[in-house]
């Protein structure tokens, strides 16, 4: 695999993050959340289509109007009335799909590749005469025959547009797919390549990882991963695999921003941040087995390959439970300020334990418990 030299990220929370059940967002929702992309440090915020409603086009004339850093595109059919709804609008960039599977040819607009390759040169022309950045998109693109594939991407490419993109649309692709799709289409392509990957397999992350190293310039993802079913490659996970892999990559964004704009997203969209989520989970840096509090406390390193201090989260080490060690009891003791013997600490972890078989055990509790066996140390 090649190493990536630099990428961007695609933030669509507020387009893709729409679409997943139960998620509305207000106009204020719209401008708050992309402030904080903003400051985050993505480079573009992609915004429902102009043609979905009149509310959707005024946010996106709205946001577009915010001065960010960050480049307001939308995303819209190939036709050029949904061009030019998103050029009144004020996006600076125009992400154009089109679907591009045998299925999605037959069922959806009933195009062959001819049709699509003359539609998509109406409209990159026209958008190219009023000055923004354009995206062409092959949706479904991997249950698209490769040579249709690429014929497409040859042809827009020669139209001269800033990027493709590829679409894993169904979240049906593997690592190795993208690996060999993206490869292909890097050979034959000059401009960018953007990959969009859904979840439905369980690989958006792994996916977006190896785009990245296939070649792709820009990731598409979204605040939790939401978006379409089981949503799309989630920001913190892939922000997560990048820095395990190149932290360098990571230069120039607020990671420390991170978990407050999980929070926001979380809460406006009224979806849990989920238990599982890469460095903003509830519990991401937390340890409680024996075997790992001790090794933790001597080197997190052992069983953290993220510094939760990066990304502005503490690290947790819980000790109340039937599943502690003495390492962690001791531990406990000493940030109280109480001293114990080893055998003390031995007492009171034996008694811990044993508590905690029965019922649960709060952390006064467990503080409570070590000042009875100070006690006791000071009157033997």
């Amino acid at each position: 695999m090649n190493r990536p030299q630099g990428f961007q990220i695609v933030d669509s929370t507020l387009r893709e993050g729409e679409q997943y059940a139960g998620v509305r967002w207000t106009s204020a929702d719209r401008i708050r959340i992309a402030r904080e992309l903003d400051a985050f440090g993505v480079q573009y915020i992609e915004m429902t289509s102009p043609a979905a409603s009149p509310r959707s086009a005024a946010d996106l004339t709205q946001v577009a109007r915010l001065g960010l850093n960050a480049k307001v595109l939308t995303h819209v059919r190939c036709r050029i009335d949904d061009a030019q709804r998103a050029v009144a609008a004020g996006a600076r960039g125009v992400n154009l799909l089109f679907g591009t599977s045998p299925l999605l040819r037959a069922h959806s607009h009933g195009r062959g590749i001819d049709d699509i390759i003359r539609e998509a040169r109406e409209v990159v022309v026209w958008l190219q005469q009023h000055g923004v950045e354009i995206r062409f998109s092959c949706e479904d693109a991997f249950r698209t025959p490769l040579k249709d594939l690429l014929r497409i991407y040859q042809a827009v490419d020669g139209l001269g547009v800033h990027r493709v993109g590829v679409a894993d649309t169904v979240g049906a692709a593997t690592p190795r797919d993208v690996e060999e799709v993206v490869r292909a289409v890097r050979k034959s392509v000059f401009c960018d390549i953007e990959f969009h990957g859904h979840n439905d397999g369980g690989c958006a992350i792994a996916n977006a990882h190896a785009a990245l190293e296939s070649g792709a310039t820009h990731i598409s993802a979204t605040v939790l991963g939401l978006g379409e079913r089981n949503g799309i490659t989630a920001l913190s996970g892939l922000i997560a695999r990048i820095w395990m892999t190149d932290p360098v990559l990571l230069r120039g964004y607020r990671l420390d921003r991170l978990a407050a704009l999980d929070a926001l997203v979380s809460d406006r969209a009224g979806v849990p941040i989920p238990f599982n989520a890469c460095i903003t989970g509830p519990h991401a840096f937390t340890h409680k087995a024996g075997l790992h509090t001790k090794a933790v406390l001597q080197d997190p390193r052992t069983y953290e390959t993220l510094d939760p201090a990066v990304f502005g989260r503490e690290r947790e080490v819980l000790v109340a439970h039937h599943l502690c060690g003495r390492h962690s009891v001791a531990h406990r003791a000493e940030e109280l300020g109480i001293s114990l013997t080893d055998a003390e600490i031995g007492a009171a972890t034996r008694e811990l334990k044993a508590t905690a078989d029965r019922q649960p055990v709060s952390d006064g509790e467990l503080d409570a418990l070590l000042l009875r066996h100070a006690s006791r140390e000071a009157v033997s």
